[in-house]
C-alpha cells in the first residue's frame, strides 16, 4: 500500500472506481441477455446470425448504457492505479452476473459452477494483493513515448494477425459451438483498448491543452479506444446470444485479464520492479483462475448437480 498520502488517495479512488465498474458491467451482461432473449422470442434474426434487431429493443440500450457507465468508471480508474490492479477486479462482475442471472434469467449455477466463481474471486484477491499498487506511468507524454516500444509494436501486430486469422478461418466454422472463438477477439482487442484507455484517462486527468500538439495524439488514441470498445461489444454480444451468461462472463474475464496484464507488462515493464514473492503470488492467482474457468466449462452441462 502506498505510504504517501497522495498516492494512498489515488489508490482508494482507483479502487472505488474499479469496484463500481464491475458492478455496472456485471449488471449490463444480464440486461443485454434479457433483451436478446426477447428478440429471439419474437422470431427476429439473432445477433449471432448477423441480425441487428436488438437496436430496436430499449432493454438492450439500457444494458449498453449500464456498460457505458461501467467502462467510464473503468477508464477513470486507469488514471489512478495500474492496469494490472484494475483489471483483476473485474472478477466482481462475475458475482453480480451470477446473482442477477439466477434471479432474472433462471440460469441456475450448480455446485461446481459456484465453486468456480468462488475460485475466480479468490484468485483475483491474490492478484490484487500482489499486483503493483502504484503506477510507473504518471503522465500522458510518458505513455505516448512508450507506445513506440518495439516489443509492444510486435505485440500489437501479433494481436491484429491473430484477430484476422480467427475472424477468417475460425468464426465461420466454430463461432457458434466454441465459446472461446468470439471471446478471443474481444480479449485480444480489449488488451490494446485498455492501453489506449489508460492513455486517454491520463490525458483527461492531466488536462491536455487543445492548443498543444499532443491533442492530436490524444484524439487518435481516443478514436482507437472507442473503436476497440465497439469491436468488443459486437463480438461479446454474439457470444452472449449463443452461450449462457454464467459461462461467458468468467471465461471472458480470465482471457481478457490475462492479455491485459500481458500487454501491460510489455508496455510498462511492471514485473521488473516486483519482488519475487509478488510475482509468485500473481502466477498462483492466475493458475487458480484457470482452474476456475476449467471447472465452469467442463461441468457447464451438468444439470443435476445442485
Amino acid at each position: 500500500m502506498p505510504s504517501i498520502n497522495s498516492d494512498y488517495s489515488s489508490y482508494i479512488i482507483g479502487l472505488t472506481l474499479a469496484i463500481s465498474s464491475s458492478i455496472f458491467i456485471g449488471s449490463s451482461f444480464v440486461i443485454k441477455k434479457i433483451a436478446l432473449k426477447r428478440i429471439t422470442a419474437k422470431g427476429n434474426l439473432r445477433a449471432s446470425a448477423g441480425g441487428f434487431s436488438y437496436l430496436k429493443q430499449w432493454m438492450w440500450w439500457l444494458g449498453l448504457a449500464t456498460m457505458g457507465l461501467g467502462e467510464a468508471a473503468n477508464l477513470l480508474a486507469y488514471a489512478f492505479v495500474p492496469a494490472s490492479l484494475v483489471t483483476p477486479l473485474g472478477a466482481l462482475s462475475i458475482l453480480v452476473t451470477a446473482i442477477l442471472s439466477s434471479k432474472f434469467l433462471d440460469e441456475k449455477l450448480h455446485f461446481v459452477g459456484k465453486i468456480g466463481c468462488i475460485l475466480c474471486v479468490i484468485g483475483s484477491v491474490i492478484l490484487i494483493l500482489h499486483a503493483p499498487k502504484s503506477d510507473v506511468i504518471t503522465n500522458f507524454s510518458d505513455i505516448v513515448a512508450r507506445l513506440s516500444d518495439s516489443i509492444f509494436i510486435f505485440y500489437v501486430c501479433t494481436v491484429f494477425v491473430l484477430v484476422v486469422i480467427v475472424k477468417t478461418f475460425f468464426v465461420p466454422n466454430y463461432g457458434k459451438t466454441n465459446i472461446t472463438i468470439y471471446l478471443i477477439i474481444c480479449s485480444a482487442i480489449g488488451s490494446l483498448t485498455v492501453v489506449f484507455c489508460k492513455a486517454v484517462a491520463l490525458g483527461i486527468k492531466e488536462g491536455v491543452n487543445i492548443y498543444d500538439t499532443s491533442i492530436y495524439t490524444f484524439c487518435v488514441l481516443l478514436v482507437m479506444a472507442v473503436c476497440g470498445i465497439m469491436v468488443q461489444l459486437n463480438y461479446l454480444n454474439k457470444s452472449l446470444d449463443i452461450f449462457s451468461t454464467t459461462i461467458v462472463t468468467p471465461v471472458y474475464y480470465v482471457m481478457f485479464t490475462t492479455l491485459v496484464i500481458l500487454a501491460s507488462s510489455i508496455l510498462f515493464k511492471e514485473w521488473q520492479s516486483m519482488a519475487n514473492s509478488d510475482v509468485i503470488g500473481c502466477v498462483f492467482g492466475f493458475l487458480m483462475l484457470i482452474i476456475a474457468v476449467f471447472t465452469l466449462n467442463m461441468f457447464k452441462d451438468l444439470k443435476n448437480v445442485q
